[in-house]
C-alpha cells in the first residue's frame, strides 16, 4: 500500500492553486505547507482527505518523463467535476471523462495535464 507520493513543480504557487481547485471535487484539501526555509530544500504542500496528506508537490525541476498520478473518485460525477475544475484551473485536456472498458468494465476516468505536463487522473471503479 502506498502511503504518499508527489511531484516536483516548476511554479509552486501556480501548481498549489491548480491542485487546490482540481482536487477539491474529490474531497482533497491542502492540509500542510512548509517553506524551503523549514525543509532546507524546497517549498512543499501536502494535499489529502483530512486529516492526512498523501499527495505532495514540491518546488523544483519537474520529473521527466512526466509522472502519472490517479486519484480515486467515489462517483462518476466526481470524475466529471474534477475534470471541469482542473480545466478551469489551467489544466489541459488529456482525456475527457468517460468509460475506459479496455481497463475493466466499470472503469470511468478523466485525464488532465497539470501546469508542468504531469498526467493527473480521477477514476471511479463503481458501476
Amino acid at each position: 500500500m502506498i502511503d504518499h507520493t508527489g511531484v516536483a513543480v516548476s511554479d509552486f504557487t501556480k501548481s498549489k492553486e491548480f491542485y487546490s481547485k482540481a482536487l477539491a471535487p474529490l474531497g482533497y484539501k491542502m492540509l500542510m505547507e512548509l517553506s524551503a526555509a523549514v525543509t532546507q530544500s524546497a517549498d512543499v504542500a501536502g494535499f489529502g482527505e483530512p486529516p492526512k496528506a498523501d499527495f505532495w508537490i514540491n518546488s523544483g525541476t519537474p520529473q521527466k518523463p512526466h509522472v502519472h498520478v490517479a486519484f480515486r473518485a467515489q462517483t462518476k460525477k466526481q470524475v466529471d467535476e474534477f475534470y471541469a475544475a482542473a480545466l478551469a484551473a489551467g489544466g489541459k485536456d488529456n482525456g475527457k471523462p468517460g468509460p475506459r472498458p479496455h481497463y475493466h468494465a466499470n472503469y470511468y476516468g478523466a485525464f488532465v495535464l497539470d501546469p508542468d505536463g504531469h498526467n493527473i487522473e480521477a477514476v471511479c471503479h463503481h458501476e
